[in-house]
C-alpha cells in the first residue's frame, strides 16, 4: 500500500515538474528583444553580431532589476559575455571553454607546470598536462611555453573543434641543452651530457665582483678559462691565445670580443640569455677556434607579452625591450652607451687609466704633451623572432659595436703652440638570417646566414716631425650553413654543409714622407660535416661521433677532421668522459709593433697565407671523471693539446723575440679540478689548473721554452650566499705570475741591442685578487620589479703586475716597464624590470 502511495506521489510530482517546464518555455522571448528592452529602459546600447544569437531565448529578467545584475544572469543563462567598453557601450561575445593535455611526445610523459597565456588570462597544466580556460572569444590565440620546448601558438577554435586535445610540445635543444650536473658552480651554470659547461644568464647567481652578467667575464670563473691581463680580449683557453677562440654571437663569428678595449664585454648581458663553453669535444658543426669555443645564444622564443629592463651604473646606461608585434611576432631591442659624455666617475677614471697605460695617450715628452682626452663606448643590437607556424621559425639578429678614443696632442715648435688630434676606433656590424623548420617530430633543418665587419682604425699624429700615421685593419666575412638532423629511437643524424669567404685587408698610410700600403687577401672554404649522437637515459650513455671535411679553393687543399665525445654515468654518483678532436683556422692575430694602433690595441687580423702564414691546426684529447652527490661535486679533468703553425708575431712577445718572425707549435699537458659544496643557502667551490705550456720554434734559440701562456697554477675559491632577495659573493682569483725575458744586466747591450737571459726563464709576482659582490631585489609594483647592487674589484688593491719589457733609451741605456692590473675599484648598478 505504501509502495502503491509513493508511486502515485512521484508521478504527480512529475506531471507538476513537466508543466512548469513547459510553462517556462512558454515565457521564454527572444534574447534580441530582451536586449531591445533593456536598451530603452536603461538608455544602453549592445554590439554583436546577429548570427550569434539568432535563434536564443530566455526568459527576460524582472523589470525593475539593475542592468548589471540583468546581464549577469542573461550571461549564466545563454553562455554570453557582457564587456562594457565604453560609455554605455556593452560588447557581446560568446564565452570559449577550452582544454587541452601537454605531453612529451618523445618520453610519452605528461608536461606538468606549462604556462598557457592569452592576451588576457593565463594557467599553468596540473600533474597530468591538464588545463582549461575560459576565453571571450574563439579568435583568441593561446601561447603554450615550457622551458626546453618549442613554443607553441594555437587559436582557440582549434581547441573547440579537437575537444580536451593532446598536444606534443617538441625539445627545443638548440635553446637548452640537456644539463647532466646542475649548479655546475653556482646556480645557473650547469654541466651538459656534451660535457661542456652551459650558463644561463636568466638563472644565474651572482659571481664575486660581477654586478652584470658580463659573458666573457662570467667564464673567467670556470677551470682552465683565464685571462692574463685580466681583460676579455686576452682569453687563454687550455693554454691558447685569446686569437685561437672561436666566438659565436648567435651563429655570426665575431672579430671583436670587448668594449674598452677588453675590460668588458662588448656583448649587451640583457640580450645574451646564455653562452656554452667548450674546451674539446667540439661537434663538427662547428670550424675554426683550436682552442676552445664560445657559443652566445639569445632568445629564440616569440614573446607575446611587452617586458623590459633599464639600469644605470657607474661605467654605461642600458635599455632592453621586448616587444610582441603580432601573435606570431616579436622584436627585441637593446642598447647600452658609456656615460662619459655626461659624466666621469671614479670608476670610468681607473678603467681608462688601465687601458692607456704606457700609450700614446700618456706617454709624454719634453715639449709633447696631451691632453682632452675622451673615450666613449656603445652597442646596439635588434632580434626579430617570427613564427609563421608551429613548425617554423625565422630569426634576423643586427649588432653594432662601436668604441671612440680622441685625445689632442700639443707641442711649441718654433715658438707657436701646435695642436694635433689622434684617434683609434674599433668598430664591429654584424647581420644573421637564420631559419628552422621542424617537418616532424624526428626531422628538422636549419638554414642560417651571417655577414660580420670589424674595422680597426688609428690616427696618430706627430707634431714633431709633422707627420700623420693612418693605420686600419679590416675584416669581412659572409657565411652560409645548412643542417638536416633526423632521430631515430635514441639516435640523432646530422648532415650539414658551411661556405665562408673572409676578407681581410690591412692599411698604412704615412703623409711625410709619402707612403701607402695596402694588402688584401681573400680565402674562400667549403665544408661538408656529419655526425651521430646517441643517448640512452636508461644507460647514462651520451655519445657523439663526427667528421668534417674542410676544402679550401684558395690553395686547393682537403682538411680531414675527426671528432669524439663520450659521457657516460656509472651509478648515480660517478660519472667519465673522454673527449677529442682535429680542428684547424685560417685567421689569426699578430703584433707588428708594440706601438702599433698608438699602443692601445696591437693585435690586427690576418688570414693565413699557407706559408709564412701556415694554417693553424690543432689535436687534442682529454679523460674525465666526476662524483655528484649529497650537495658534493668533484670534477677532474686531464688533457693534452698540441697547437701547430703558430706564429711568434701572434703570442705577444714583448722582450725577447718581440719582433720575431718564425712559426712553430706549442703543447700543453694539464689537468683541471673542481670541487663544489651546497649547504642551505651557501655554495662554495674551489677551482684549480695546471698546466705545462711549451712552445717549440725551430729557427729560435733556445728551440724550446715555457708559452707566454703558462700560467702553471690557477687556483679560484668563492662562496655565494642567496636568499629570495638577497645574493652575495666573495671569491679570491690566485695564479702563478706569467713568464718574463729578463736582461742579463742593467747595462747588457751588444750592437744596440739588449740581450735577454733564457727565454721566459724569469716570473712575474704571483697574481693575488679578492673581490665581492651583492645584489638586492625587491618589487616596486605588481608588474615592476628592481633590484640594486655593489662590487669592488681588487679588495685588498693589490698591485698585481701582468708585463714588463725593457726599451733601449737614446743614451744607450735601458729602462723597465711594467703594465699593472686594475686597483681597487667599486661599482654600483641600479636596474629596473617591468
Amino acid at each position: 500500500m505504501k509502495s502503491r502511495s509513493s508511486c502515485i506521489l512521484g508521478f504527480f510530482c512529475l506531471l507538476c515538474v513537466n508543466g512548469l517546464l513547459g510553462q517556462s518555455q512558454s515565457d521564454k522571448v527572444s534574447l534580441v528583444k530582451v536586449l531591445q528592452s533593456l536598451q530603452e529602459k536603461h538608455q544602453v546600447r549592445f554590439n554583436y553580431e546577429s548570427s550569434i544569437l539568432q535563434g536564443v531565448r530566455v526568459m527576460p529578467p524582472p523589470e525593475n532589476q539593475r542592468l548589471d545584475v540583468s546581464l549577469s544572469q542573461l550571461s549564466i543563462r545563454t553562455g554570453f559575455d557582457f564587456t562594457e567598453v565604453g560609455n554605455a557601450i556593452y560588447v557581446i561575445t560568446k564565452i570559449t571553454r577550452v582544454c587541452g593535455y601537454l605531453y612529451d611526445p618523445e618520453l610519452r610523459e605528461p608536461l606538468s607546470g606549462a604556462s598557457i597565456q592569452t592576451a588576457s588570462s593565463n594557467t599553468l597544466s596540473d600533474e597530468d598536462g591538464y588545463f582549461n580556460m575560459t576565453l571571450k572569444s574563439s579568435e583568441d590565440v593561446l601561447n603554450i611555453q615550457y622551458l626546453g620546448y618549442k613554443t607553441i601558438q594555437r587559436k582557440a577554435s582549434f581547441f573547440i573543434s579537437s575537444k580536451c586535445a593532446r598536444i606534443g610540445m617538441l625539445r627545443n635543444v638548440e635553446v637548452l641543452p640537456q644539463v647532466a650536473i646542475r649548479g655546475y658552480l653556482v646556480k645557473g651554470i650547469d654541466k651538459t651530457n656534451q660535457g661542456h659547461t652551459f650558463i644561463n644568464y636568466q638563472a644565474l647567481t651572482l659571481l664575486p665582483g660581477l654586478i652584470e652578467s658580463d659573458v666573457l667575464q662570467s667564464i673567467q670563473a670556470l677551470p682552465g678559462v683565464q685571462s692574463s691581463d685580466e681583460t676579455v680580449s686576452n682569453i687563454s683557453i687550455r693554454g691558447g691565445s685569446h686569437d685561437q677562440n672561436l666566438i659565436l654571437w648567435d651563429g655570426i663569428k665575431m672579430y671583436q670580443s670587448g668594449h674598452f678595449f677588453g675590460l668588458i664585454s662588448s656583448f649587451n648581458p640583457h640580450m645574451t640569455h646564455m653562452v656554452t663553453l667548450i674546451s674539446n669535444g667540439t661537434s663538427a658543426t662547428h670550424a675554426g677556434g683550436v682552442s676552445g669555443v664560445i657559443d652566445m645564444q639569445t632568445d629564440a622564443d616569440v614573446n607575446t607579452s611587452f617586458d623590459g629592463i633599464v639600469d644605470i651604473n657607474l661605467l654605461n646606461a642600458a635599455v632592453f625591450l621586448d616587444i610582441p608585434l603580432h601573435e606570431k611576432s616579436s622584436v627585441q631591442i637593446a642598447t647600452r652607451a658609456s656615460l662619459d659624455d655626461l659624466i666621469r666617475t671614479p670608476t670610468y677614471q681607473n678603467y681608462f687609466d688601465r687601458v692607456t697605460q704606457d700609450s700614446e695617450v700618456t706617454r709624454v715628452g719634453n715639449i709633447v704633451s696631451s691632453r682632452n682626452q675622451s673615450f666613449n663606448f656603445y652597442d646596439a643590437s635588434v632580434r626579430y623572432l617570427y613564427a609563421p607556424s608551429a613548425k617554423d621559425n625565422i630569426r634576423v639578429n643586427l649588432l653594432g659595436i662601436v668604441n671612440d678614443l680622441t685625445f689632442d696632442e700639443s707641442s711649441s715648435v718654433n715658438g707657436v703652440l701646435t695642436t694635433r688630434e689622434s684617434s683609434l676606433s674599433q668598430n664591429s656590424f654584424a647581420a644573421g638570417l637564420h631559419y628552422t623548420r621542424q617537418w616532424s617530430e624526428t626531422f628538422e633543418t636549419q638554414l642560417q646566414l651571417y655577414e660580420t665587419d670589424y674595422k680597426l682604425q688609428a690616427i696618430n699624429s706627430n707634431i714633431e716631425d709633422n707627420q700623420r700615421f693612418l693605420q686600419e685593419n679590416i675584416v669581412s666575412e659572409s657565411g652560409v650553413k645548412w643542417l638536416m638532423s633526423l632521430k631515430k629511437a635514441h639516435m640523432t643524424y646530422q648532415l650539414g654543409y658551411e661556405f665562408v669567404e673572409s676578407e681581410i685587408t690591412n692599411l698604412n698610410d704615412i703623409d711625410l714622407p709619402r707612403f701607402v700600403r695596402r694588402d688584401s687577401e681573400v680565402l674562400r672554404e667549403h665544408a661538408g660535416f656529419g655526425q651521430l649522437h646517441y643517448s640512452d637515459t636508461a644507460l647514462g650513455l651520451n655519445t657523439t661521433a663526427g667528421l668534417r671535411a674542410n676544402f679550401s679553393t684558395t690553395y686547393d687543399r682537403w682538411l680531414i677532421q675527426p671528432r669524439l665525445n663520450v659521457q657516460k654515468d656509472i651509478g648515480e654518483a660517478f660519472g667519465v668522459s673522454v673527449q677529442g678532436e682535429f680542428k684547424h683556422q685560417n685567421v689569426s692575430q699578430v703584433i707588428n709593433f708594440q706601438n702599433d694602433f698608438l699602443g692601445i690595441e696591437k693585435r690586427r687580423w690576418l688570414l693565413t697565407d699557407n706559408d709564412s702564414i701556415p694554417v693553424i691546426q690543432s689535436k687534442q684529447a682529454s679523460v674525465g671523471v666526476s662524483f655528484n652527490k649529497n650537495g658534493w661535486l668533484a670534477d677532474l679533468t686531464t688533457f693534452y693539446k698540441e697547437v701547430d703553425g703558430i706564429s711568434a708575431q701572434s703570442q705577444g712577445f714583448t722582450t725577447k723575440y718581440e719582433f720575431a718572425r718564425a712559426t712553430g707549435s706549442y703543447q700543453v699537458a694539464g689537468a683541471e679540478l673542481l670541487v663544489r659544496k651546497r649547504f642551505g643557502r651557501f655554495q662554495s667551490w674551489l677551482s684549480y689548473s695546471y698546466m705545462d705550456n711549451t712552445y717549440t720554434f725551430a729557427s729560435l734559440e733556445p728551440d724550446a721554452f715555457p708559452s707566454n701562456f703558462d700560467i702553471s697554477h690557477s687556483l679560484t675559491f668563492g662562496t655565494t650566499y642567496s636568499t629570495n632577495n638577497l645574493e652575495v659573493s666573495i671569491g679570491v682569483n690566485y695564479r702563478r705570475g706569467n713568464p718574463y725575458s729578463a736582461t742579463t744586466t742593467d747595462t747588457a747591450i751588444v750592437q744596440d741591442a739588449i740581450v735577454f737571459n733564457a727565454t721566459n726563464s724569469e716570473r712575474l709576482r704571483d697574481y693575488l685578487r679578492a673581490d665581492l659582490s651583492g645584489v638586492y631585489q625587491f618589487r616596486v609594483s605588481k608588474s615592476i620589479r628592481s633590484e640594486v647592487g655593489v662590487s669592488v674589484w681588487n679588495v685588498l688593491n693589490r698591485a698585481n703586475e701582468i708585463n714588463t719589457y725593457y726599451r733601449l733609451q737614446e743614451d744607450e741605456t735601458i729602462e723597465q716597464f711594467s703594465r699593472f692590473s686594475l686597483g681597487t675599484t667599486s661599482n654600483a648598478v641600479l636596474r629596473v624590470f617591468f
